[in-house]
């Protein structure tokens, strides 16, 4: 099996990083609709993989400034409609009208396991931050929430006598704060040790959330949170 050495593999991000903004600066301003550059061309100019440049492209259709229509090409998108920001659970609350509160269950530097080491894009060994808290609402135990923190691009967080009140108010001041999200939901019901601490009935329904946030282009949080349905209802905006 081939071997990439991770100086070789940050090369390639760097490149895959300046063709995606060489062609957002190259469209910006253009009518929807206008042809954007060929992968051939971009191949070209730049003397990287079609790969390499693929990516570059895959990453602005995924944000709307590019669309694909196959046999076709690759158009400048119509606009979209921009996406709410990133709430956390203490601007959500106060949206809500309601007072957060947060209780740390455990906060330390441990090894990821497999499945969000991948989420991060990070190697089996490179360390994580845990932050499990139980979060409550006007004192009301309504979360249960298990995040892993890219731990290399918050340095120092659990090194304070004080864990921050808010883990995106603390990448925000950081200049890190999630420009965007993958969020996943599902129904459950309570496991005996979450009936516990949400102080609910085992058994009860709950709302599963799971969410990959990233900042730029690098996932930073992968998270897991358990909500009460009796107490806790999600909110969409969505737009045509």
């Amino acid at each position: 099996m081939e071997t990439v050495d991770r100086g070789t593999a940050d090369r390639r991000a760097l490149k895959h990083v300046a063709i995606r903004e060489y062609v957002r600066d190259l469209v910006t301003g253009s009518a929807p609709g206008t042809v954007a550059p060929s992968e051939r061309d971009l191949v070209e100019r730049f003397g990287v993989a079609r790969m390499t440049v693929r990516q570059a492209l895959d990453a602005l259709v995924a944000e709307g400034v590019l669309q694909r229509f196959p046999g076709r090409g690759t158009f400048v998108a119509e606009p979209r409609r921009q996406p709410s920001r990133i709430a956390s659970f203490t601007e959500d609350m106060a949206g809500r009208g309601t007072v957060a509160e947060s209780r740390t269950l455990a906060a330390d530097r441990v090894k990821p396991p497999a499945g969000v080491a991948r989420a991060l894009g990070l190697g089996p060994r490179e360390p994580v931050l845990r932050w499990r808290r139980l979060r409550l609402a006007d004192g009301n135990p309504v979360c249960l929430s298990d995040a892993y923190i890219n731990a290399a691009l918050v340095p120092g967080l659990f090194d304070g006598p004080d864990l921050p009140d808010s883990l995106y108010d603390e990448l925000t001041a950081r200049g890190r704060r999630p420009t965007w999200a993958e969020d996943s939901l599902s129904a459950g019901v309570a496991t005996p040790e979450e009936a516990g601490l949400l102080e609910c009935e085992e058994g009860d329904v709950v709302i599963r959330l799971t969410r990959r946030a990233l900042w730029e282009d690098r996932p930073i949080e992968v998270s897991r949170s358990v909500y009460r349905a009796d107490l806790h209802t999600v909110s969409f905006q969505l737009g045509g």
